[in-house]
């Protein structure tokens, strides 16, 4: 009985009055896909139901898987995959003004057959479809041991919602050029600094420690730690997909990490593939979660 609940809950349409109430059949569509996962043989069936057809996943090596098909096979790359079944808890959402796009994130536990796990953290970026929501970009990297707090940490939200509307070009260009200037400004005072004055004080980043770090001014210590000043080693760009809502106010930019210089012996490592969530604070782009 407690599979086909979950089933109607993720094909039931929803009808948000207020952003707090579209934040919360977000996560409770993220929590539905965590449930129905207890049921999948192993990571790839828990995964790819919630993922959008397009889907793109960044990976090792500077490259991205481009749909389900391909990140399929970039998820049986690692054998984990294929054996382990996985749960996860967003600890997080957030919610574009029209409510057809929105974020997660949150703490996975991978839990293989001999009973080991391996805790994870996961990043998810989400389109309202006919068929409900679905991730239209994902990450998840390796955490280390340690105590976090699966508490819900408050919404990143709008004032108010409003009736979506076509999707606009201009609102891609005008985040691409964000993510760009990001990276422009980042070459005349340093890598520490522009993250810190390009991101909200809410940011949240992936991190290296067991739970996520949050906050500009962490985020940007942490990132600048050890890159030359005022400069930067590295340039990017939103070089490969940019999504944003209808609003205006909520997108996600998608591109590559391209170091400025060859290492000392010569060689050039190739590009990271990154993506990154924004949101329009006061009229301007912040990245919101990375």
């Amino acid at each position: 009985m407690e599979f086909f609940l979950v089933l109607l809950i993720l094909a039931l349409p929803q009808t948000a009055a207020t952003p707090q109430q579209a934040v919360d059949e977000l996560i409770a569509a993220d929590r539905a896909f965590s449930a129905a996962a207890a049921g999948k043989a192993n990571v790839i069936e828990a995964l790819t139901p919630m993922f959008a057809t397009d889907v793109i996943m960044p990976q090792p090596g500077g490259v991205f898987a481009r749909g389900v098909d391909q990140a399929v096979i970039a998820l049986k790359a690692n054998a984990d995959n294929t054996t382990a079944k996985v749960e996860w808890t967003p600890i997080r959402g957030g919610i574009s003004a029209d409510a057809t796009q929105g974020f997660t994130f949150g703490y996975m536990t991978l839990r293989r057959p001999d009973g080991s796990t391996v805790p994870l953290k996961y990043m998810s970026y989400w389109v309202k479809t006919a068929q409900g929501w679905r991730v239209a970009a994902y990450k998840r990297s390796r955490r280390p041991e340690g105590a976090v707090s699966l508490d819900l940490m408050p919404a990143s939200m709008p004032d108010r919602l409003v009736a979506p509307g076509p999707a606009l070009a201009a609102g891609a260009s005008e985040l691409a050029a964000a993510e760009k200037a990001f990276s422009d400004e980042s070459q005349k005072i340093g890598l520490g600094p522009a993250f810190v004055k390009f991101g909200a004080p809410d940011a949240v980043n992936m991190g290296p420690d067991a739970a996520f770090l949050v906050g500009n001014d962490k985020i940007g210590a942490f990132i600048g730690a050890g890159s030359p000043q005022p400069t930067s080693p590295v340039s990017w760009a939103a070089d490969e997909r940019v999504i944003v809502a209808s609003t205006g106010d909520l997108g996600i930019s998608i591109g590559f990490i391209r170091r400025n210089a060859p290492l000392a012996d010569g060689s050039m490592p190739p590009p990271n593939a990154f993506f990154t969530i924004w949101r329009k604070v006061n009229g301007v782009w912040k990245y919101i979660a990375e």
